[in-house]
């Protein structure tokens, strides 16, 4: 089973997403498990304040240290006595190693992976350090938050693991995937126009169906 650790302001974003289809079924037949950690409710601060101005300068807040490494430090402490420190722990930025299906593999072998989820304008560089952390960016982009990452990187990851997906699921993993999908009915009439299911598909010869869903796979749609 693998345990995911969630460091995150807003468990409650992505909560909802990571109980439902196969994930949630996922967590039900004990494959995977899903623990969040609010930063706010680890800090000294009375007022359980975790962002503060930057230095140097700029625009919003950012979360400081000492909040979420106490979260990190809570949830890992039981897994460094069990797996004596062998764990995965992820560090979203935009600076970080392109996440990838071979990334996933990797990861998929982890028996416990913690993900730091910055908000604001990110998360203290030495969160970072401290864990030595593995930083990851799921696209040339900026977020609100790295709650959506982890709930991708989360989804990417479980579809890996052994059991979780069914017979036809796994079936269709197995195949040579395309960008184009169809169903029926044959020929979709909308407002008055013809649109037709490409006649290779209705062929029945897989030689020619796998052909074309490899060119369109290569030519991206």
């Amino acid at each position: 089973m693998i345990h995911f650790h969630i460091v995150t302001l807003f468990p409650e974003s992505i909560e909802p997403y990571l109980k439902s289809s196969i994930i949630g079924r996922a967590i039900k037949a004990k494959k995977i498990k899903i623990s969040y950690y609010d930063p706010k409710k680890f800090t000294h601060d009375k007022y359980g304040r975790v962002d503060r101005r930057p230095y140097g300068g700029g625009p919003g807040m950012v979360l400081e240290p000492d909040g979420i490494l106490r979260a990190a430090d809570a949830a890992l402490k039981p897994s460094r006595r069990r797996l004596g420190g062998s764990i995965a722990t992820v560090f979203f930025s935009t600076d970080g190693t392109a996440f990838d299906e071979a990334m996933a593999k990797k990861l998929a072998t982890k028996k416990d992976i913690l993900f730091i989820c910055g908000h604001y304008e990110g998360v203290d560089a030495r969160v970072q350090k401290i864990l030595k952390a593995k930083k990851i960016s799921i696209g040339p982009y900026v977020l609100t938050g790295g709650e959506l990452p982890a709930a991708t990187v989360i989804d990417c990851i479980t579809r890996l693991v052994p059991g979780v997906l069914g017979k036809a699921e796994s079936l269709e993993a197995s195949r040579v995937s395309s960008p184009e999908v169809y169903t029926r009915p044959e020929a979709l009439i909308w407002k008055g126009r013809k649109y037709k299911v490409p006649k290779v598909l209705l062929s029945g010869h897989h030689a020619k169906i796998e052909k074309w869903k490899k060119s369109k796979r290569t030519k991206g749609g």
